[in-house]
Order: C-alpha cells, then structure tokens, then sequence
C-alpha cells in the first residue's frame, strides 16, 4: 500500500488556457465572429484623460455575452463563474493571476457611460450587420412581436395612482417620471394603470398571460424570416397601443440604420388594427400580413357592421334591407366617419327590431383607414400570408424554446463546460443552415 509523499512544489509552473478550452467549446465557435474594436472609439468621449485606468470596456462586454449565452442573468453570479471557469476566462482574454472586475462595476457602466453611449445598441447593430453580411438576412419578410417579461416587483405592494409616489425614493421612480409623456410608457394610453409599484414604476400591472396580474415589461422583436434574426428590440410598457408604437419604431430605424425595407410584414392581431394597417400600406409600402382587428361584431343579435355593404364609387353605405346611408365628412374622434340612415326608411323597414330597435335611426361607423384593412383581408387569402403565418410560428416556437432554456439556466451551471450547452444547441438546430455564398 503506498503512500503519498510530500514534495516541494515547483518554483516555475507553465499553464496555457488555450490548450484546456475544448476544441468544440460552445465560445469558441462565437469568439470567431466577435468584433469589439469600435467599442473603445465609441466610448472615448466619456472617459477621463486623468486618473486611476479604468476597467477596459471590452472586457466587461465580453463578460456580458457570457452571461448572455449561457443565462447567467446575476452579475453577481457572473463574477463568480469568469472567476472559476478557464472557458469564460479564455473568452474574456483573462489571465491565470488576473482579478474580476467587481459586480459593482457593471452597475456603475450599465447607468452612466453604457447608457449615455447606447453603447449596447451600437454592439447589437454590429451584429446585426455582420448577418447581413454573412447573408443570414433576407430583408423581403419581417415579423414583429413582443414577450411578456415579469418584473423584479412584489405584484402585492403596490399603490393606486403615480400620485403616491415620492419622487426622491430612489432611481426607479426619477426615471418613470421623467417619461411619463414618452409613446413607450407613460403616454402609450391614457388610461391609468390600475397599481403602480414604488420600487418598479415603470413595468405595468397586466394580466396578459391568462392568470393572476403582475408587474410586467414587453420586450419587442423585429425578426427577419429567413433565419429567424434579430434586426431590432425595444422595451416598452405591457400595453397593446405601446406594442404597436415599438413595432413603427423598430421598422422606421432598421430601414435608416440597414437600408432594409421588407415587403411584407408578419404580426399577431394585436397589430391589426386600422390605423396600423394604413401605415404600413400607405406610407411604408408593406404588405400587412395580419389578422384584421376588428371588434364590430355584435352579440345581441342586431346587425354587424359586416352586414352592411359599401360602395366605394359612391361613397354610401347599403342596409341589408336595400336602403342608403351617407356620411357628412365630418371626422369623428379624428379618425371615423359616420354614416346615418334616414329615420323615415328606419321607422318604415321591417329589420328595425333587428338592426335599430332602440334609435330612431342605424349608424354605421367607418375608419378612414378602412381601405387599408380592406386589403389586409384580400391579402389574408393569398398563399404568401400563409406562407408568413408558418414562418410567423416557427419564430415564436424558437423564443419559447429560448425563454424556456434561459428560465431554467438562469443561477445555475451544468457540467464542465458550462450552463447546459447541449439546448442550446438544440435551439440553434430549429434555424436552418444557410447555403454557401456565391462570389457574384
């Protein structure tokens, strides 16, 4: 039976990260397309030319698309893991004998030079047209939607109107009322959120997931139906009417920032409303592939509004019962005409107990953007939007898969190479290969 025997250790040990990162590693296939050089450029202006050096940006950059890729939402939590981990050191161009940042620091960025730089939309952007280039992007069909992301607020303390508020409580409080009148947030509807949260404002109370209310977030995507890519994100409240805003942002700033104009655009319903529909077709040149939004139906047994018929060359209404109804041109609440019949043909017809039995006379409200919703429903029996619905809901099974792999993964790791690589890899087989890129 031996024994072990205690040996002076070497004076000089040699160790090399590279040879102990696995050839297959999950970060050595994205170190490859990493590019940062233009972060210390953009940063430039909001750095002193005096004192102690300062963390290099780079660095904390890397530190985050770790914590990214492998759902590592803590920065506390990421200290720690690019402290352990040999992968996630090589990936950060870290040293053996090289000390991590404090977590604090991604705190003080993250509010100061990160955000007045919109530094991470500028790393974003630089991916974004790196796919471009690869040809991962297709620019003909886009599809916006947005998730429902809780937020870190006890959805059972809470207060009734921003009044309660105090504005010096902390930052979270300054910074909602600050925008208050932005088209994100405060101003995306008049009506009041029924609580607000002191510690979060900003996320609205919504019971948008079927269940019980809580304080929550929309994160907004636009995704090229190609290969299912990112092309913008934008964080609003959880309301419909802010989702809808976001969705012209985000078309707006890919078409200034990428000279990308797609042809046709894939949304749930919740975008379809007319004004919507009118501002894709009219001022964007989009075809909207979208369920038409309309909630004209009735449900007493009265006549729905579909039961009417327009005539576009004369511009009139025709009552199932063969009479005309004309509209004066005068705008009702600046976007809806109103077309009356006369209270002689309603006091004379025999449906009235069907179509007005409680007013002297129907009236039929018509949006002034109607032409646009006319031809999202002569579009919706093309075979291209059945074609967008099936892409549409291959990018939505992509995200549950991703929101589902991230809430598993999010404090903990697995195995030596770090938080469960092998779903991720599952989710990167949902998006197809693309085929090799000719030189012409």
């Amino acid at each position: 039976m031996g024994e072990r025997t205690v040996v002076q250790e070497a004076l000089f040990c040699g160790f090399s990260l590279e040879r102990h990162v696995p050839s297959d590693h999950m970060l050595r296939s994205i170190d490859r397309f990493v590019d940062l050089s233009g972060v210390r450029a953009h940063l430039e202006p909001y750095y002193s030319a005096m004192g102690r050096p300062s963390i290099d940006p780079e660095f904390m950059i890397r530190m985050l698309l770790v914590g990214y890729c492998f759902g590592i939402r803590s920065e506390r939590r990421l200290c720690e893991e690019v402290h352990l981990n040999l992968a996630y050191r090589w990936f950060c161009r870290l040293g053996l004998d090289s000390e991590v940042p404090d977590h604090s620091t991604f705190s003080k960025n993250r509010h100061g030079r990160f955000r007045d730089s919109d530094l991470l939309r500028q790393v974003f952007e630089t991916v974004v047209a790196r796919c471009m280039a690869e040809g991962l992007v297709g620019g003909e069909g886009f599809a916006v939607d947005a998730s429902v992301i809780a937020a870190d607020a006890h959805r059972q303390r809470g207060v009734t109107g921003t009044g309660a508020l105090d504005p010096s409580s902390n930052r979270a409080v300054t910074e909602y009322l600050a925008v208050l009148n932005d088209a994100a947030f405060g101003g995306a509807t008049p009506v009041e959120p029924k609580f607000v949260s002191p510690t979060d404002p900003a996320a609205r109370w919504t019971a948008a997931s079927g269940g019980p209310a809580f304080y929550a977030y929309a994160d907004n995507y636009l995704i090229d139906l190609k290969h299912a890519v990112i092309m913008d994100v934008e964080a609003t409240t959880a309301v419909r009417q802010a989702e809808v805003t976001a969705a012209k942002t985000m078309i707006t700033r890919t078409a200034d920032r990428f000279d990308a104009r797609p042809t046709r655009l894939a949304a749930d319903t919740g975008y379809g409303s007319a004004e919507m529909l009118a501002w894709l077709v009219d001022k964007r040149g989009i075809e909207p592939h979208i369920p038409v939004f309309d909630k004209s139906g009735r449900k007493d047994g009265t006549f729905s509004r579909d039961d009417f018929g327009y005539n576009h060359e004369t511009d009139v209404y025709v009552c199932p019962a063969g009479k005309t109804m004309t509209t004066t041109g005068t705008l009702t609440d600046g976007a809806a005409l109103l077309y009356r019949a006369s209270k002689h043909d309603c006091d004379a017809c025999e449906l009235k107990s069907r179509c007005c039995p409680n007013t002297p006379a129907r009236i039929v409200p018509r949006s002034i953007h109607e032409a646009a919703r006319d031809k999202a429903r002569d579009i919706a029996k093309t075979d291209a939007y059945l074609t967008s619905r099936r892409e549409r809901k291959k990018v939505e099974m992509l995200f549950a898969h991703l929101k589902r792999i991230l809430k598993l993964d999010r404090l903990r790791l697995c195995g030596p190479n770090g938080a469960r690589n092998e779903n991720l890899r599952k989710l990167a087989m949902l998006i197809p290969v693309p085929g090799p890129i000719s030189a012409t």
